[in-house]
């Protein structure tokens, strides 16, 4: 039971350390990826509340950012050409939605996630470092538990 026990961590310390090189190796494509769908959930950007415009709002929000690389990709938005910038791109939380791009964020918020993700990096490949360690060493112990408990079995006998 415990080789299984071992066998098992094995298998999920090898997918982890796959996934590992994966995103490190793709890492280029995963940020041209978001770059991409960011720019799609903007120009299918609607006030109504699917989870794409959810997420820009949330993002530009929370951020305090306006468009992909600047608040000029909005321009190019049916949404803009109905509306003026949405809510979530404005510098006050009570403007309404306008075309005064002095009254909204300027700065993308493409750079600004990429910035934020890139910092975190090291905490998250800290925390991956600390639990790929207390995995090798508990396939470490449950193998020499096994053993122990095979060759006490012999010696019993």
């Amino acid at each position: 039971m415990l080789k299984l026990y071992a066998m098992f961590l094995t298998l999920i310390f090898l997918v982890e350390l796959v996934a590992a090189i994966v995103g490190f190796v793709f890492r280029h494509e995963i940020k041209n990826s978001f770059k991409n769908n960011y720019e799609k959930a903007l120009k299918q950007y609607n006030s109504t509340g699917d989870y794409r415009s959810n997420a820009v709002d949330k993002i530009q929000n929370t951020l305090h950012c306006c468009g992909v690389t600047d608040y000029r990709d909005w321009t190019d938005t049916n949404y803009y050409s109905e509306k003026g910038f949405p809510k979530s791109c404005c510098k006050l939380e009570d403007c309404t939605p306008q075309r005064d791009a002095d009254k909204v964020n300027n700065e993308g918020c493409f750079i600004k996630v990429m910035t934020i993700i890139e910092s975190e990096m090291g905490v998250v490949a800290g925390i991956s470092f600390g639990v790929a360690c207390f995995q090798l060493i508990g396939i470490f112990l449950a193998y020499c538990l096994s053993r122990a408990i095979t060759n006490n079995q012999y010696e019993i006998v």
